[in-house]
């Protein structure tokens, strides 16, 4: 396996960003097997109500794996703009800083979570047929932070080089073992809801460990020297000041959801099988706008480290050229052939699920192209070192969400909590629009 660092700072930003996107976006959709796997097999030979306790979850694992997720990706912002800027001494300095903070935040995030989990779902109103199953589920997803960090922590920094292949490769064998550990934990040793988060964490934990690996043969310019570990005040600030912003923009998505959820538990478990099983088909589709954010946080930071301006401003005109033309042909398969996916998730009869599932789908497949804004906007952004604006628009999602979730309790109405997640894009995107034009203005005077 060869190297593959690569520089965003020169060639055509249009190939450059697809060329960076596509391994992103395949890893991304393996990444989203995990839970599908744990859906499809839990749905299918546990049953219907292990399903809807599985799908119960999903809001909480958002909120914590997301803070995760946020917190690794903001630390390599710096790690990004030292090499975009040619330092490759600073470059190991902050991946040794982020390697040493990222330990230090696993720990106490596995700590609060576990120890606050059962409150929560009471909180949320989590059914009483599916709170064991829920319970069990959620909590070895938290006692499995540590490998969810390692993983995409160090799949973070091969990006921030330019390397996006080769998180993809681990991740997609990683995958491929959650389908084979999901199947040997429910099948063969009848361990239910909770075995599948033993094969995901298990999984997610091999991904991690062959990054390592893979950093340590590989690639000498992450080697990292004794000095590189010394935790330094100006990188913590700095990487702090990018990393919680980051990772409580993901939080404060995640409280938005879990509003949702909790209008949506108010429905029945029925209710909350459908749209976990529709949740699951709209999330394989749009990680193709989460495989753009995360490329455009990359380039924006590689060109911000060149000091590359009019670079930054033609990426942003080619990701969302791209992102909405995918928003349009899959917005139309969605709404018309999506609902036939429910068939994976549950055996039997399934007439009773899949017209909510074609529901769901329609009311959010019609606000794809806001989606697209939100993920592209959002992370290039960020990537420029703007953390907290970005966040804004995270709480313009949460009154979106939030508003809907409101009403849609009021109305007992399922269609009302189907649309929470587009009015929470709609709303973010027209600021993310308004701050981009603010940030390029600002770069431009400084710079």
């Amino acid at each position: 396996m060869r190297v593959l660092q690569k520089s965003m700072i020169t060639g055509k930003p249009g190939k450059i960003i697809l060329d960076f996107t596509v391994p992103i976006f395949i890893g991304n959709v393996f990444q989203q097997f995990y839970n599908m796997a744990d859906t499809v097999i839990v749905g299918k030979f546990v049953g219907t109500k292990a399903l809807a306790a599985v799908g119960s979850t999903g809001t909480i694992m958002f909120l914590v794996l997301g803070f995760v997720w946020g917190m690794s990706a903001g630390f390599t912002v710096l790690t990004a703009q030292k090499f975009g800027a040619g330092d490759m001494k600073a470059m190991r300095q902050t991946v040794g800083n982020a390697a040493v903070l990222s330990v230090i935040i696993s720990v106490a995030l596995t700590a609060v979570s576990m120890a606050f989990m059962k409150p929560l779902l009471h909180v949320m109103r989590t059914p009483g047929d599916i709170f064991a199953d829920a319970y069990a589920y959620i909590m070895v997803i938290c006692a499995g932070i540590f490998a969810q960090m390692l993983y995409n922590l160090l799949a973070s920094v091969l990006r921030a080089i330019g390397n996006s292949r080769v998180p993809l490769y681990f991740l997609v064998l990683s995958a491929l073992l959650n389908i084979v550990l999901d199947m040997v934990f429910i099948i063969v040793f009848g361990m239910g809801a909770a075995g599948a988060a033993y094969a995901t964490v298990a999984a997610q934990g091999v991904a991690g460990i062959l990054c390592l690996v893979y950093i340590a043969k590989k690639v000498p310019v992450l080697w990292l020297e004794k000095e590189d570990w010394k935790l330094r005040g100006i990188l913590v600030k700095h990487q702090l000041m990018m990393g919680f912003p980051m990772a409580l923009q993901y939080s404060i998505t995640a409280l938005g959801t879990m509003m949702v959820q909790t209008s949506l538990n108010l429905l029945g478990s029925l209710q909350v099988a459908a749209f976990t099983a529709a949740s699951k088909i709209e999330q394989v589709v749009t990680q193709a706008y989460v495989a753009l954010g995360t490329t455009m946080a990359t380039y924006c930071a590689q060109n911000m480290g060149a000091g590359k301006v009019s670079r930054i401003r033609q990426g942003f005109k080619a990701a969302t050229v791209m992102g909405s033309i995918y928003a349009v042909v899959t917005a139309v398969i969605v709404m018309t052939a999506g609902k036939y996916m429910t068939n994976l998730f549950v055996s039997g009869d399934v007439t009773s699920l899949m017209g909510q599932v074609d529901i769901y789908l329609k009311c959010v497949g019609i606000f794809f192209i806001p989606l697209a804004v939100v993920n592209i906007y959002r992370n290039g952004i960020q990537g420029m070192g703007y953390g907290v604006l970005p966040m804004l628009a995270g709480v313009a999602e949460l009154f979106g969400r939030g508003l809907a979730a409101i009403v849609a309790t009021y109305q007992k109405s399922y269609v009302g909590v189907c649309l929470a997640s587009p009015a929470a894009w709609v709303l973010a995107g027209a600021l993310l629009i308004a701050m981009y034009f603010y940030v390029i203005r600002d770069v431009s005077r400084k710079l």
